[in-house]
């Protein structure tokens, strides 16, 4: 492969404008594609074989509304005295905002407080859609399903709440399934101030403009390629909408990243005085070797998570893998063009640092850390590991589901609506379950089944069933006591499932399902609970045969295994911290606690344990190329720690830059992919890799690179830095010391 990546490598360099230009058109053809034929982005939450979504199929069946989208209208009077039992006023404005809403394109029908309010409190009361103390009124609105509405039906109801606000008495919220399907991702100045720290730590790095801008620009084109190619892969898959943020965060951190250690290398060659375009091949057969490496790690991991079964997640890492697949074919294509234009200009207003005789950056001040660790392996490998495992202890408190609207800032409709439904009928009525049963053959089980429903003490209030005789189905909508992230609502669906169905439907052929989104989202959660930790043995397998194919070494491997479950669950241990207990969650702009997103810890698994390969190829490839030199294991892990230490900060430095700017927007889903990704790049990067690494590799001895002879004939040779077998390099004749050797390295 190094022959093939050094040829790519020349012709890029050699050619650039041809490859550019290809670029520019493979670029022009997907945007245009994108603005003309590309489907909208949705959210679709269907899991086969779960119990919910046998509720959903079963009322979809039946051509019931209830298989559609909701939304809500909530609505107060502004006059805190005045309520709508006794204000005249409140009522006819409340009459007006049902009859707009009402006819709002693709509505299929509302509630009717106006209506029952006409019977009298108590009978609005007993309707559920007025509050006891008359201060809350919701008007539901009920849609088809999301296959047949688009993001149109959202702005038409944004639209309409703005219109009923105009002149109203009354303070008028929105919130409900349309926001949660159709509402995009809003982005911030987070987002654009990690970019511009990454920025900031590039020029620090490479002391140059040019070699700075390169990776950036680079990540960019490959971002914006990457995101817009999302609107045509829902022709395959249907793409969740909070894939583009997701794509955003790991495309710029693994684009900025393999950028890095490809300039990092091509400077390299270039102060030891070869061409540009010998220095551009050499840099891509060597760096671009284990970019790719690197990266189709990455895709292999974060495609498994397919092995969940839960298709949004697939979809999520589908888009995600083909960012970062752009982002491994630009770095060994476009980034050397790039390369290749700029020239010896890439070391302009470089900075003279330390240098190797190889042109390498050795840092003596990482020596003499390394050295002072390996002094003291004992010490800093016992107390470091301790301190990854409290981290990691409140793991065991993990609690997985999904934060409802009331973990967002009250600066949004959806919240502020939340909490007038919380105050005024509790907090149940947040997360209605939807019970959907099947009487096609035993329609006696409805009444038993209502009374058994509502005298279960999670349940606040059972609504009057809704009977489709022809179609066999029954409807019952139950309040539960308590907010449908808090873990009560949770023990209350299992033990509706459990222990208050069976007794009345086990002699019957009726079944009984609870369905609605608080149900599936626990659903899912049991389900990617229940997988993880296969996926996490098979994540860790994989990762341990790469290694000893590539490190020919036994312990080398499975110490980086153990590791990389530190860091990880040092992430995980954060995220619970923050997350579940509010430990510094003001901090990070977060309105309440909330469980932690079900996806969440096995998305996080994927994606760090392919940029943790990133730093750990890195790391001892250089260690064991001193290794074979020298035979001396001391030296060579001090030697290959020092002349990688810089690169690796810098490149952990911009990728929790980029990560934490994420961790500022609203969202609390990306909020937590963002602190946790940040977190364990920072773990795995400085205290693993500069602490935990040349402590046990230390006390390893020699032992670090055995491996039994039987096995080391059987195993495929891998050079991972590429360079043999190339041919000698291309020297410059009259190379120009201000030009070329005043470059600082990285």
């Amino acid at each position: 492969m190094s022959h093939a990546l050094y040829r790519l490598g020349r012709f890029a360099a050699r050619r650039p404008w041809t490859v550019i230009g290809t670029w520019v058109l493979v670029a022009v053809v997907v945007l245009g594609s994108s603005a003309l034929f590309g489907r909208e982005l949705e959210d679709s939450f269907e899991v086969p074989g779960l119990d919910s979504q046998d509720a959903v199929d079963l009322l979809t069946a039946a051509q019931s509304d209830r298989a559609g989208l909701t939304a809500q209208v909530v609505v107060t009077p502004l006059d805190e005295g005045a309520t709508f039992f006794d204000s005249a006023q409140a009522q006819s404005a409340l009459r007006d905002v049902q009859e707009l809403a009402a006819s709002l394109p693709n509505v299929l029908g509302t509630t009717d407080p106006a209506g029952a309010l006409a019977q009298g409190p108590e009978a609005a009361v007993m309707s559920g859609s007025v509050s006891p103390d008359g201060r809350v009124a919701l008007i539901g609105l009920q849609y088809p399903v999301i296959q047949d509405l688009d993001p149109i039906d959202l702005d038409n109801f944004k639209e309409f709440g703005d219109e009923a606000r105009v002149g109203s008495p009354l303070q008028v919220e929105l919130r409900g399934d349309l926001f949660f399907s159709f509402e995009e991702p809003q982005t911030g100045t987070g987002e654009m101030l990690g970019l511009i720290t990454a920025v900031i730590i590039l020029l620090l790095a490479f002391g140059s403009l040019i070699a700075m801008g390169l990776p950036v620009g680079m990540a960019i084109f490959g971002l914006t390629l990457g995101i817009s190619a999302m609107s045509l892969i829902t022709y395959l898959v249907d793409i969740p909408s909070f894939a583009p943020q997701m794509g955003s965060m790991i495309g710029l951190g693994v684009g900025i990243d393999y950028a890095l250690f490809l300039v990092t290398r091509h400077r390299e060659f270039l102060a030891r005085g070869m061409t540009v375009e010998e220095s551009v091949g050499r840099a891509v057969a060597t760096g671009g070797q284990a970019v790719i490496f690197a990266g189709g790690t990455v895709v292999i991991a974060i495609l498994g998570l397919a092995v969940a079964g839960v298709p949004f997640l697939t979809a999520a890492g589908i888009s995600t893998s083909v960012i970062v697949l752009i982002m491994v074919v630009a770095s060994v294509t476009l980034l050397p063009a790039f390369l290749g234009l700029a020239g010896h200009w890439i070391n302009r207003l470089g900075i003279r640092r330390h240098k190797g005789a190889d042109g390498r950056t050795i840092g003596a001040g990482w020596e003499r850390w390394v050295e002072h660790v390996a002094a003291n392996a004992w010490a800093y490998a016992i107390g470091v590991t301790v301190f990854l495992l409290v981290l990691t202890a409140p793991v065991l408190a993990l609690r997985l589901g999904f934060p409802d609207d009331g973990t967002l800032p009250d600066t949004r409709t959806e919240r502020r609506a939340y909490d007038l439904v919380a105050d005024g009928f509790g907090p149940g009525i947040n997360g209605p379950l939807v019970i959907a049963i099947d009487i096609s053959e035993d329609a006696s089980v409805i009444e038993p089944l209502v009374r058994a429903i509502a005298g279960d003490s999670g349940i606040a209030a059972v609504a009057p069933p809704e009977i489709n005789v022809e179609a066999g189905v029954a409807t019952v909508i139950a309040f539960p006591t308590t907010s449908p992230q808090d873990e009560a609502t949770l023990e209350t669906i299992k033990r509706l499932r459990a222990d208050v169905f069976p007794p009345l439907l086990d002699q019957s052929p009726a079944k009984a399902h609870v369905g609605g989104a608080t149900a599936s989202f626990a659903d899912i959660g049991d389900k990617v609970n229940g997988r993880l930790l296969v996926f996490i043995a098979a994540v860790i397998a994989l990762s341990f045969v790469l290694l000893v194919v590539v490190f020919r070494s036994i312990l080398v491997p499975l110490k980086a295994a153990v590791l990389n479950l530190l860091s990880i669950g040092a992430a995980y241990g954060v995220l619970v911290m923050v997350f579940q207990w509010g430990w510094g969650k003001s901090l990070i702009g977060l309105e309440a606690t909330v469980p932690i997103v079900s996806f969440i810890p096995m998305f996080m698994f994927a994606i760090l344990f392919g940029l943790s390969m990133d730093y750990e190829v890195f790391l001892l490839s250089r260690v064991r190329e001193e290794y074979l030199l020298t035979g001396d294991n001391d030296r060579s892990v001090v030697h290959g720690i020092a002349s990688t230490a810089r690169v690796i900060t810098s490149a952990a430095l911009i990728m929790i830059s980029v990560f934490l700017g994420f961790v500022l927007g609203d969202d609390p889903i990306i909020k937590m992919m963002g602190l946790g990704l940040a977190v364990a790049i920072f773990v795995d990067a400085t205290i693993v890799r500069v602490v935990l690494v040349p402590a046990t590799m230390k006390l390893m001895g020699d032992a670090n690179w055995w491996i039994p002879g039987w096995l080391d004939r059987l195993l495929p040779t891998i050079d991972i830095e590429g360079e043999a077998g190339l041919p000698e390099p291309d020297m410059e004749k009259d190379l120009d010391p201000d030009a070329d050797k005043q470059g600082a390295l990285v």
